[in-house]
């Protein structure tokens, strides 16, 4: 069976980091792209980042290029989303999901909250 669980979701300030983790299991970890979306409150889903199945490759969207980290333990089956300089417009449901060849998703985590806000 196959399961995405994101934690470390939280309340943070303007300018604050914070960084959220996505625990895999029921496929092969290391063989497969990962990729992190999110929701804000009322609005449709934005692409974050995508990380290659070694780690030596990763993209982001330009709303978070330079603020954003994504990584990947391939011996923990896990990936992380690293954020700083967190802005109030980074307020979103947060999703960990498995990237397929065609740049399509087909497994996705329930999501953890981030809020930003004084």
């Amino acid at each position: 069976q196959v399961q995405l669980v994101e934690s470390g979701g939280g309340l943070v300030q303007p300018g604050g980091s914070l960084r959220v983790s996505c625990a895999v299991s029921g496929f092969t970890f290391n063989s497969n792209s990962m990729t992190w979306v999110r929701q804000a409150p009322g609005k449709g889903l934005e692409w974050v980042s995508t990380i290659n199945p070694g780690g030596t490759n990763t993209v982001y969207a330009d709303s978070v290029k330079g603020r954003f980290t994504i990584s990947r333990d391939n011996a923990k089956n896990t990936l992380y989303l690293q954020m700083n300089v967190l802005k109030p417009e980074d307020t979103a449901l947060y999703y960990c999901a498995r990237l397929l060849g065609d740049w399509s998703m087909d497994y996705w985590g329930k999501g953890t909250l981030v809020t930003v806000s004084s």
